[in-house]
């Protein structure tokens, strides 16, 4: 995490699932502040934008000089990642994509952002995690390492997990219970008491493909249905505008 923010990572690596991937040497984290690299004697990293305007913009030699730091000491080229609001929307399939590299760099910005050299030679990957803006982007930096390392084999309980996880599959997670079975008149669902494994899988599938006709029908348009999917969909769309 190249950042002129380094403590704002100490919380998130040195906590929960992420610490304890870190501790097996599932993973390994370095945020490191890039204004150590600036040649100005007052360790200057912005300027103001040419042409005039609000703001002012990160300088392109610092970040240039920490990427190259950084890469002198990769064992293989790592994928350059910078946080801004113009990047690609973050989704659950970028994740799995990014979970496949070896080694990641993530420019976290602020102010008015980055000269544009650096977007232009430097970058590899541009990824904002919503339609909105942020102080900096230290905060996507983390929701991506999260969401990253969460995949790598061994850093969940079951790793199975996360491959049943929203998203993952194409559509939202069905609904989980636990015991008790009974609370407050809330019962949970009798099949997932049957014991019968091939009930409560057909359960999980419908229960999935209604949740997301929904909460976000939108990812029905790109979600190849099997056959038996497809008649569990048509049931439930019946079944809800019967009602």
């Amino acid at each position: 995490m190249l950042t002129l923010f380094p403590d704002m990572f100490t919380a998130v690596f040195g906590s929960s699932i992420l610490k304890q991937a870190a501790e097996k040497g599932l993973i390994s984290f370095q945020a490191i502040d890039f204004r150590l690299y600036s040649t100005n004697k007052h360790g200057k990293v912005d300027d103001y934008p040419y042409g005039g305007g609000a703001g002012m913009v990160l300088s392109v030699q610092p970040i240039f000089d920490a990427v190259e730091a950084v890469k002198e000491k990769a064992k293989t080229e790592p994928r350059v990642i910078l946080l801004c609001p113009q990047g690609e929307q973050y989704t659950q399939k970028k994740a799995e994509d990014l979970a496949k590299e070896e080694h990641l760099i993530f420019l976290c910005g602020h102010y008015e952002g980055f000269d544009e050299r650096v977007r232009a030679h430097l970058v590899t990957d541009e990824i904002s995690i919503g339609d909105y803006v942020l102080t900096g982007g230290e905060i996507g930096a983390m929701v991506i390492a999260d969401s990253v390392t969460r995949l790598l084999p061994g850093v969940l309980g079951n790793d199975e997990s996360a491959v049943t996880d929203s998203y993952s599959t194409g559509l939202l997670e069905h609904p989980h219970y636990t015991r008790p079975a009974q609370f407050r008149g809330m019962d949970v669902p009798d099949v997932l008491l049957s014991g019968h494994h091939e009930k409560i899988t057909e359960w999980r599938s419908e229960q999935s493909l209604k949740r997301t006709y929904l909460r976000r029908p939108d990812l029905l348009a790109s979600y190849d249905l099997n056959k038996k999917e497809a008649k569990q969909l048509d049931h439930i769309k019946r079944d809800l505008d019967g009602k």
